[in-house]
């Protein structure tokens, strides 16, 4: 994350670009856990208490702590109708191929057509035509699963 992301490294105090991050995050998680609950109390303490030394923070401030809660967008698909049959299709298409079955077609460019068609309808609040290939794409999946099911 810090290798890319230059304004947090200018923030942070860099002089230089760096490209790779400073440590492996996996690195990190492994320490943390070893650590526990406790140690990680008490290097938070001992970090405190450096700071009131070296006369950083004063022992009043850190009576009362804010604690800003503020939380990273994720990038959270919902279930819609399209991309559930998609990955339906998807998976009928890869549980076929071990078995040795030969499907007739998979329709694997047509079904990214048309979610792609379904979207910007949708965007665009054309919803007989999303319907429509809603519909198509509903019945490409029903193709395909009844082709396995040979």
């Amino acid at each position: 994350m810090q290798a890319t992301r230059q304004n947090w490294q200018v923030f942070t105090g860099e002089t230089y670009l760096q490209t790779e991050p400073p440590i492996d995050p996996s690195s990190v998680t492994r320490w943390r856990k070893r650590l526990g609950e406790a140690g990680i109390e008490e290097l938070l303490a001992e970090t405190i208490e450096a700071a009131k030394r070296a006369g950083m923070i004063k022992a009043a401030s850190v009576k009362r702590v804010i604690v800003d809660t503020t939380v990273m967008q994720k990038a959270i698909v919902h279930p819609t109708d399209s991309r559930l049959l998609e990955r339906c299709r998807e998976h009928l298409v890869k549980a076929a191929a071990p078995h040795g079955l030969k499907l007739r077609q998979n329709y694997n460019r047509e079904a990214s057509r048309l979610g792609l068609e379904i979207g910007r309808c949708a965007r665009a609040k054309q919803y007989k035509r999303m319907r429509k290939a809603l519909r198509t794409l509903r019945s490409r999946v029903g193709r395909v699963m009844r082709d396995v099911e040979r």
